[in-house]
């Protein structure tokens, strides 16, 4: 059996989604999905899924507002932004109501995002 930590990535950018799972499929099992709608879908069949990592521009629903229903939902996944933009007032509060754990730039770097993951891990 994979022992590998399930990690759910959310982008709209297929190019994205791919450099994620290139990057991060050797440490973890990299599930994606390209809307808010499809990830919610891929944690009501895998509920399991301890790290949910969401880009935060995203047509229809935005990274921080498919996060909170991640959290209202599945209270036990630790969600993180990753985006190209700078830290808007929005990631702001959805940082100190511990929606999400911390804010990743893009490009990523993947030191940055392991350190972030393993944390939320331990």
């Amino acid at each position: 059996m994979d022992s590998k930590t399930s990690i759910l990535y959310v982008d709209d950018e297929p190019i994205n989604l791919m450099l994620f799972e290139l990057n991060f499929k050797s440490k973890y099992h990299v599930i994606t999905a390209n809307n808010a709608k499809e990830g919610l879908h891929v944690l009501e069949k895998n509920p399991h899924i301890p790290i949910v990592i969401s880009d935060m521009k995203m047509p229809e629903v935005n990274g921080v507002d498919f996060l909170r229903s991640v959290k209202e939902q599945f209270p036990q996944c630790s969600c993180f932004i990753l985006t190209g933009f700078d830290i808007t007032p929005e990631i702001q509060k959805a940082l100190r109501e511990h929606i999400i754990l911390k804010y990743l730039s893009k490009p990523f770097v993947i030191h940055e995002i392991n350190t972030a993951i393993q944390s939320a891990l331990n």
